[in-house]
């Protein structure tokens, strides 16, 4: 097909078919885990800093308060999270990953490195550090 006329000089529309196509293998690549890219996010994070409080957790990830709190509903409805009362602040909930979180995140950690791997081959080292800190410069 052949590309509109001033489309192919958009860089937002490259952005977004190549959005699609990360979002596409990576959905493929998760299928048989049954979690989303925030899900697995949520169990990295709150491994990395045990007892982090859903508040914390969400505004690393940059989630609204809503869709924090579904996400860790659904982790906890799994059986891939806990929540518990905060030793340093009675008003919030410490987040701990279950063994069985555990066993997911493992299992997501090796499909990721699988993704990635793909999504690396597509590009040089050197275009892979390049492209990443143009991206940084964009979403930070």
């Amino acid at each position: 097909m052949d590309k509109i006329e001033g489309l192919n000089d958009i860089v937002g529309f490259h952005i977004r078919l190549a959005h699609g196509a990360v979002n596409r293998h990576f959905t493929e690549t998760f299928a048989d885990l049954d979690l989303t890219q925030k899900q697995v996010s949520v169990l990295w994070l709150t491994d990395d800093h045990p007892g982090i409080s859903q508040i914390d957790l969400g505004r690393e990830l940059q989630m609204d308060r809503a869709t924090t709190m579904t996400i860790v509903n659904r982790l906890q409805q799994r059986d891939f999270i806990r929540r518990e009362r905060s030793l340093t602040d009675g008003r919030k909930q410490a987040l701990h990953l279950t063994d069985e979180g555990r066993t997911a995140l493992s299992a997501a950690k090796q499909c990721i490195a699988q993704h990635e791997a793909w999504l690396k081959s597509r590009l040089k080292p050197s275009e892979i550090e390049k492209l990443v800190e143009m991206l940084s410069r964009i979403h930070d």
